[in-house]
C-alpha cells in the first residue's frame, strides 16, 4: 500500500503506519483518506535501531502533533501526557504482538504470487487494528475535544484549512501530467523501500495503475472538508449538551466517547466500500505488480520484513 491516493495496495509495507502513528500521529492518521495508504515514515527508516528509537520517541511526537492542532493549555497538556503514557504502555503490550504476527504472515506471502482478494484481506486486518486504536484512544481524544475553548476550536479550523491547502498543492495543482507524476514518484519510492529498485517496466505498470485508478481529488477534498466540518459541529454539540467545555479533571461522558469514536471509525472505509473504489482497485494493482517482481526483489522484501519483525520483538520484550 502506498501513501498516494489511488495507489496500489501494499500489504507487506503497511505495518509502519500502525507502529508509530497511534503514538506519533505525525502523518495524519485521523485524515480519512490516509487509511487507504497505511504507510508511515517509520517504515521508511533505514536501520533497525532507528525504528526502535522512533518508537520510543513517539509519545512525545503525538503530544506535539495534538498541540499543533489545538494549542493546548497547561492543564490540558498535563492530562494529555498522562493519557499518552497509558496509551503507549497498552500499545506496546497488546498491539505489537499482533503486528509481529502480521509480519510473519507477510513474510510467508512475499515469495508467492498473490491476488487482489488476498491483498484486500490484509487491508481488512489492518483496518481492524486501526479500529482497536480508535477504541483505546477514544476516551483520551474525547477528553481533549470536550475541553477545547472557542479559541482552540478556531485554531483547529485554521489548522484544517492549512492541511487542505497542502492537499490541494499535492493533488490539484499543475497539469494532469504533473499531478500524475507526483503520485507515481511517491508510489515508486514506497515500493522501492520494500523491493529495491523497480525496473522501467515495473515503474510503467505503477504509472498505468495510478492513471486508471478511480481517483477524484476534487471530490476527495470536498469530502475531507465535510468530514472536518462534521467533527467541529459534533464537538460543539457535545459541549453544548453538557453546558460548555469539560472542566479539568471531570469524567468524560460515555456518549461523547462513543460519538467521537464512531466519527473516527466511519472514516475508515472497508475494502468493498462503494464509496472508496480505489481500495479494491489498489488491491488488484498491488497484486499485479507483486506478481511481476523478481525472485531477488521478493527475497529483499522478506529480509526487510524480517528486520521489522526483529525491531518489534525487541520493542515488545519486557524491560
Amino acid at each position: 500500500m502506498n501513501t498516494s491516493y489511488g495507489a496500489p495496495m501494499h500489504p507487506f509495507a503497511i505495518v509502519g503506519r500502525i507502529i508509530a502513528p497511534p503514538l506519533a500521529a505525525a502523518r495524519r492518521l485521523l485524515t480519512r483518506w490516509r487509511l487507504a495508504a497505511l504507510l508511515l515514515a517509520a517504515l521508511a527508516l533505514t536501520g533497525c535501531s532507528v525504528l526502535r528509537l522512533a518508537y520510543s520517541q513517539a509519545p512525545a511526537a503525538l503530544y506535539w502533533w495534538v498541540d499543533g492542532y489545538v494549542d493546548l493549555n497547561d492543564a490540558q497538556s498535563a492530562a494529555l501526557r498522562q493519557d499518552i503514557d497509558r496509551f503507549a504502555a497498552w500499545h506496546r503490550q497488546d498491539e505489537l504482538p499482533a503486528y509481529i504476527g502480521l509480519l510473519g504472515t507477510w513474510q510467508a506471502m512475499a515469495p508467492q504470487n498473490t491476488t487482489g482478494a488476498q491483498s484486500c484481506a490484509q487491508y481488512g486486518a489492518l483496518r481492524a487494528a486501526v479500529v482497536r486504536l480508535a477504541d483505546q484512544g477514544a476516551e483520551p481524544l474525547a477528553r481533549v475535544a470536550l475541553q477545547l475553548s472557542p479559541a482552540q476550536l478556531q485554531h483547529l479550523e485554521r489548522h484544517h484549512a492549512k492541511r487542505n491547502r497542502e492537499f490541494e498543492k499535492d493533488f490539484l495543482r499543475g497539469t494532469p501530467t504533473q499531478r500524475l507524476q507526483r503520485r507515481v514518484d511517491k508510489a515508486v519510492d514506497r515500493y522501492e523501500m520494500l523491493y529495491g529498485r523497480l525496473s522501467p517496466e515495473q515503474v510503467a505498470q505503477v504509472r498505468q495503475g495510478l492513471r486508471d485508478a478511480p481517483f477524484d481529488a476534487e471530490r476527495l477534498l470536498a469530502e475531507r472538508r465535510a468530514r472536518q466540518d462534521e467533527l467541529l459541529r459534533l464537538i460543539r454539540q457535545l459541549q453544548a449538551a453538557q453546558g460548555g467545555p469539560l472542566a479539568t479533571g471531570a469524567a468524560v461522558p460515555a456518549p461523547a466517547v462513543a460519538a467521537l469514536r464512531d466519527w473516527f471509525v466511519r472514516g475508515l472505509p472497508q475494502a468493498d466500500d462503494p464509496g472508496a473504489p480505489w481500495i479494491a482497485h489498489g488491491c488488484a494493482e498491488y497484486a499485479a505488480l507483486h506478481n511481476r517482481t523478481s525472485a531477488a526483489q521478493r527475497e529483499r522484501a522478506v529480509q526487510v520484513l524480517k528486520g521489522y519483525e526483529a525491531d518489534l520483538r525487541a520493542l515488545a520484550a519486557p524491560a
